[in-house]
């Protein structure tokens, strides 16, 4: 009896709890971010825990480029679930993107931190590719001093290509961009665009022919036939 009763006095809870949740989903997804993050505040207050509105926050926050905000509800999420990648993923992709807006200083104290998340997205999903991405760009942005490395951006270029032979290409043609050894990089994302086909890889190639290799011509007739 006591069971029956537990039963409908949460069961309206919960359909309440996922209707509100619905409700933000369909804001969220029609851009309606602030709209979309009252409800689920609103949500949390009764499901302080709930890991898909602790999610949607982080999301909300992310695309408002409000970094601390969202690094705060990805690192609970990480606490919550400590083996789903995407999290860690997620959490070292706003302490990233919040390095970019401070000072130098400031951003070195997050250095550190970002690796263990990308490094432990890895090692729970092998295949995590963003996170592959997110360490070249790292080692290729950070001084030396500090532990910038083209060898180590090298290293997981070469297990992207193991993972994606398109990603391998692409990632040792940003390695050579980066490095401003454009012949290299065309070669690379040529091979690239050759496999994917895509518009990623064609924007890839576009933009070294227009921005780097200064060769209009190339981009144009690149453009041509990709459109066409």
């Amino acid at each position: 009896m006591r069971k029956l009763i537990f039963f409908f006095v949460l069961t309206p809870f919960f359909l309440w709890s996922q209707s509100t949740f619905e409700k933000g989903e369909k804001l969220f997804y029609a851009k309606k971010y602030k709209e979309a993050e009252v409800i689920f505040q609103e949500n949390l207050k009764y499901y302080p825990n709930d890991v898909k509105t602790l999610e949607r926050l982080g999301d909300i926050a992310s695309e408002e480029k409000e970094w601390e905000k969202a690094a705060s509800c990805y690192k609970k999420l990480k606490q919550l679930k400590p083996n789903e990648a995407d999290y860690f993923y997620k959490y070292g992709g706003c302490l990233a993107m919040r390095a970019m807006e401070v000072n130098k200083f400031k951003a070195l104290g997050l250095v550190d931190d970002m690796k263990e998340a990308f490094e432990t997205a890895i090692d729970l999903n092998p295949k995590h590719i963003p996170a592959r991405w997110a360490l070249i760009e790292l080692y290729l942005q950070l001084p030396g001093i500090v532990g910038g490395s083209e060898s180590k951006a090298i290293s997981y270029s070469n297990e992207l290509a193991r993972i994606s032979t398109v990603d391998g290409y692409l990632s040792k043609g940003r390695i050579d961009e980066y490095f401003k050894r454009y012949t290299s990089a065309e070669k690379n994302y040529l091979k690239a665009h050759e496999i994917g086909k895509s518009k990623i890889t064609f924007q890839k190639l576009y933009n070294l022919y227009l921005n780097k290799l200064k060769d209009p011509k190339k981009a144009q007739e690149l453009k041509r036939k990709f459109e066409a």
